[in-house]
């Protein structure tokens, strides 16, 4: 049994932050590389960050870069995504998904990840 389970989700007014946790057990999160991804209302679900399994290396999404960052802790098997500087097209629910993948190379597509949660909802206001 695999579980990610996201969390933080709230409402902020536009320039505010906000720090999403994700909790995975069943998986060997060590060894695992894991993303965070949004989907807006009638939008298509979008990369936003990801992280190797030893936290060494990190990317991230053009619209984000710079006002988050994504960090992880493999002894509490939790990644966080900080976000600052929340603006208004940042709202949807984001998730935490994951893969085992003890590998340099981090994949931005969401099919690649074999484990996902349910999100948590981001919304942003002005």
């Amino acid at each position: 049994q695999v579980q990610v389970v996201e969390s933080g989700g709230g409402s902020v007014q536009a320039g505010g932050s906000l720090r999403l946790s994700c909790a995975a057990s069943g998986l060997t999160f060590s060894s695992s590389a894991m993303g965070w991804f949004r989907q807006a209302p009638g939008k298509e679900r979008e990369f936003v960050a990801a992280v190797i399994y030893n936290g060494a290396y990190k990317a991230y999404a053009d619209s984000v870069k710079g006002r988050f960052t994504i960090s992880r802790d493999n002894a509490q098997n939790t990644v966080y995504l900080e976000m600052n500087s929340l603006k208004l097209e940042d709202t949807a629910i984001y998730y935490c998904p994951g893969k085992k993948w003890k590998g340099l190379f981090l994949p931005l597509t969401p099919d690649w990840y074999n484990y996902w949660g349910q999100g948590t909802q981001v919304t942003v206001s002005s």
